[in-house]
């Protein structure tokens, strides 16, 4: 019965990709909703039997669907191996991706291509779901380059828009790069390991040396900075707001962004052997934390000051992991998917009701429209600012605490300051779009409406996520979700280090007073001195810009490395002629 749910989670969707992309056309829209998000259900549901199971037998199991290659020294099996971390992921994936496909529904309704648009989103499922439960780098990879095609297709999914066209083969290129230095790794593992199984290069990690350590793992660095949105092959994820917003609210919340940070938890085991990679899991993963939200404090789209949110949350998983605090990150992992899908949804039903305007310079005062969103949206800032007691509070306050303690300064300091920025620039967002004065165009104010049942029912379950979502990792580091992961996302050789319960409860106050800073600071701003947010901008115009113009990344790429290949291409065009 085990192996027959495990067997199910990917295939319901896959069934799903298969009907309504050869016969959707013979049905209703109607039709082609309820079976994308009837699929998904069903995989949720597999997965709460998994998840059973493994809590009464967590030692992880293989569950093979099929001897797939052989050939000299190489066996591949098309199986899966289910684990405490596994068993997250797949909650997290499908329960979420769950709600994300039911609002869809609404979201998408009346848009031509409707049933395309759920085949994509299915088969964005599916290559998740291979991501996460495969046993072995193979099938990791499959599901790794079946995220970064879905990624493509559906950020481009307004094919038409040549903005969308753009931002589809930059992320599509972008995500290349780094699965680059993903295949080299496994050409490493198994040149080194002659197999490709977890069970196997991960329990004879211990074997590498520290050179071969260091090379395999910065290797996957690579690969799972490219995917993940970490400096510097971060560009893509903000232009991927072209897209439909649930596909944003699918690729930042519940699958393709976090697939770098499981990759990284999956295979701590070598990454512990080598610290120079581990550093730089650390390093990039601070700065990128504090870059991005710099970023984030000047962008005017609704969506985009969402994108660069993600893009530093990501960056607090990746320190946590570079600190050694592997739990600690996938528990903000969870709790991320949980704000950041309410937030993008929010986003989405705020869009809708304004006729699809993203400026949040021509919102204000939607509290008052639209209270169902304003308070759902509310919730999700709260949480990812780290006000307790909501999600957000207590796995932030985490990763900070444990770099803290174990004498990680610099980074600490970075996450610091990238706490109080994330904080001002959510409320910053949240007081623009929804309080002060109307700054609504006429005539979009006269329609303003809220969002149909079943695109608000999934945001009153996500921010009930999103409120009690923490409790799962109460008490800090000695939660049941830490002690559920213990055996699979603890770092090899790692010694009991006790902290004085004053030194947390320092930490954790703190961790609080950053976040009602940063709350303070944007209540006066944008609610008590609408004024001073134009004077600071006139006062500091050389920061302003930068901030706003993204540290011209984007313009550096384009004169130094795409320009540059567009004329060698040019070139060997001319010599082949």
């Amino acid at each position: 019965m085990f192996d027959l749910l495990v067997l199910l989670i990917p295939l319901f969707p896959l069934l799903a990709v298969l009907a309504n992309g050869l016969y959707g056309s013979r049905y209703s829209h109607e039709w082609a909703g309820r079976l994308a998000f009837g699929s998904v259900g069903l995989s949720f549901l597999c997965t709460l039997g998994v998840f059973v199971s493994v809590l009464s037998h967590p030692e992880p199991r293989e569950v093979i669907a099929w001897s797939w290659i052989f050939g000299g020294n190489l066996s591949i099996n098309l199986a899966f191996l289910i684990d405490p971390l596994t068993t997250v992921m797949l909650l997290v994936v499908t329960g979420v991706g769950f709600l994300i496909h039911v609002y869809s529904v609404g979201y998408m309704h009346g848009e031509e291509g409707f049933t395309r648009f759920f085949t994509y989103m299915n088969l964005f499922m599916v290559s998740m779901l291979l991501l996460v439960m495969g046993s072995n780098y193979v099938v990791m990879f499959i599901g790794w380059e079946g995220v970064g095609l879905c990624s493509y297709l559906l950020i481009g999914y307004y094919y038409e828009k040549v903005s969308a066209g753009k931002a589809a083969t930059k992320a599509f290129v972008v995500n290349r790069i780094g699965d680059a230095g993903f295949l080299i790794a496994v050409f490493l593992i198994f040149s080194h390991f002659g197999s490709l199984d977890y069970s196997t290069v991960l329990t004879q990690a211990s074997s590498l040396s520290t050179e071969m350590a260091t090379a395999i793992t910065i290797c996957l660095l690579i690969g799972a900075f490219g995917k993940s949105a970490q400096l510097p092959l971060y560009t893509w994820l903000p232009d991927a707001m072209e897209g439909p917003t649930p596909v944003s609210a699918l690729i930042h919340a519940a699958t393709m962004v976090t697939a770098g940070v499981y990759m990284v938890v999956r295979n701590h085991a070598l990454f512990d052997m080598a610290p120079i990679a581990l550093a730089t899991v650390g390093i990039v993963g601070g700065v990128t934390a504090l870059f991005a939200a710099t970023i984030g404090l000047v962008q005017n789209d609704i969506k985009r000051v969402l994108a660069y949110s993600t893009v530093s949350q990501l960056g607090y998983m990746f320190l946590a992991c570079g600190v050694g605090a592997y739990t600690a990150a996938i528990f903000h992992l969870v709790t991320h998917a949980f704000f950041k899908a309410l937030l993008f949804l929010s986003a989405g039903a705020v869009i809708h009701s304004l006729s699809g305007e993203q400026d949040i310079r021509k919102m204000g005062g939607l509290y008052k429209k639209i209270p169902i969103t304003h308070i759902v949206f509310l919730i999700g800032t709260l949480a990812i600012a780290g006000i307790p007691p909501l999600a957000g509070f207590w796995s932030k306050d985490e990763i900070m605490a444990h770099a803290f303690v174990h004498g990680y300064y610099p980074l600490y300091l970075l996450a610091a300051i990238g706490a109080f920025l994330t904080s001002f620039y959510m409320f910053r967002l949240t007081y623009l779009t929804f309080y002060g004065k109307s700054r609504v165009e006429p005539h979009v104010a006269k329609h303003i409406h809220e969002s149909p049942p079943i695109m608000t029912y999934p945001l009153m379950i996500l921010a009930g996520l999103a409120v009690v979502g923490g409790f799962l990792g109460v008490p800090p580091e000695h939660g049941w979700f830490h002690g559920f992961l213990h055996d699979v996302a603890t770092p090899v050789g790692a010694e009991p280090h006790a902290v004085e319960m004053n030194t947390l409860l320092g930490l954790m106050s703190v961790a609080v007073a950053i976040a009602l800073g940063g709350w303070a600071l944007a209540h006066y701003m944008y609610s008590r001195r609408p004024q001073m947010a134009n004077e600071w901008a006139e006062k500091f115009p050389q920061a302003y810009t930068t901030f706003l113009n993204k540290y011209y990344v984007d313009e550096f790429y384009d004169r130094f490395i795409v320009e540059p290949f567009k004329k060698l291409g040019m070139l060997l065009d001319w010599f082949d002629q």
